[in-house]
């Protein structure tokens, strides 16, 4: 989701990847919270006006990258899926707008459910992005599943339900299918799969996959550097085995071609419900 934003473009094996989580960008998605009671959930056009202003105002504060504006809609007893806080949250609003300062977001309300004096919103947020960077033109497309909880006009509470981030540099990236449970049970195995669409032609396919733990610190440090390896035509084809506890992991996969590189993440739940069905995320 984040996972990092920024795994820049590797061109050779012996080139090293600083990651840093694409998944930040769940941050600003006004997305989160409570998975009670789904069956009373109301359709996104019955929901109250202050619900569907406080959804555009969020966007609208992060469209101008204003730190400050973005917090005041959110309680300063703020919560997080991830462990973030509303001190964490802000810095990494911070670190991420520095870097990435074209970013867009549009945030759409998928239901709404009243609980007691709160409201339980459930939204997908889109995020968009271009940028050059050592004269190579890097595209970020993100998309975030989440709940909120509402309470007085503010967010108290946010849960990522689901997460996808790309990120295309060059001139020719790879194009991407990428296969990842949403959810697996602890200790299961499961199968990670990023097929590349295209035909190579003489060009030679690099690649790694990454799998980071969600934490807080993750969303403001980098992580380990990656090593590339040289991959068959078709693309990464993974089986791992889910840790023995629950938690959340964002799983990277790298590819790298002549002239382009293409790094997608995706959020997978560990533990908890039953595993779901991939790609959850309603189309426009």
């Amino acid at each position: 989701m984040r996972n990092p934003i920024a795994l820049l473009p590797i061109w050779s094996p012996q080139q090293r990847l600083q990651r840093k989580n694409i998944s930040i960008l769940a941050l600003f998605l006004l997305t989160t919270l409570s998975l009670a009671q789904r069956t009373q959930a109301a359709p996104p056009a019955t929901a109250p006006a202050e619900v569907k202003n406080l959804l555009t105002q969020v966007d609208a504060a992060a469209n101008r990258r204003d730190v400050r504006a973005v917090m005041q809609f959110y309680s300063p007893n703020f919560t997080h899926s991830d462990g973030l806080t509303s001190q964490t949250m802000a810095q990494s609003l911070t670190q991420l707008w520095q870097r990435y300062p074209q970013l867009k977001y549009q945030t759409r309300l998928q239901s709404w459910t009243p609980q007691g004096r709160a409201i339980i919103a459930e939204t997908v947020t889109s995020i968009t992005g271009t940028q050059v960077q050592d004269n190579r033109n890097m595209i970020l497309n993100a998309t975030i599943k989440s709940q909120q909880r509402l309470e007085n006009n503010r967010i108290v509470r946010q849960d990522i339900l689901w997460e996808r981030s790309q990120l295309k540099a060059g001139a020719r990236p790879p194009t991407v299918d990428v296969r990842l449970p949403v959810q697996v049970k602890a200790g299961q195995e499961y199968n990670f799969d990023a097929i590349v669409q295209e035909s190579l032609g003489d060009d030679y396919l690099l690649g790694a996959v990454v799998e980071e733990p969600i934490r807080p610190e993750n969303y403001l440090q980098a992580t380990t550097p990656v090593e590339l390896q040289l991959l068959p035509a078709g693309g990464l084809f993974k089986v791992g085995r889910a840790p023995a506890t629950a938690a959340n992991y964002w799983i990277s996969a790298i590819l790298v071609r002549g002239d382009g590189m293409t790094l997608v993440t995706q959020r997978l739940q560990v533990g908890g419900r039953s595993p779901s069905t991939p790609n959850p995320v309603p189309q426009k």
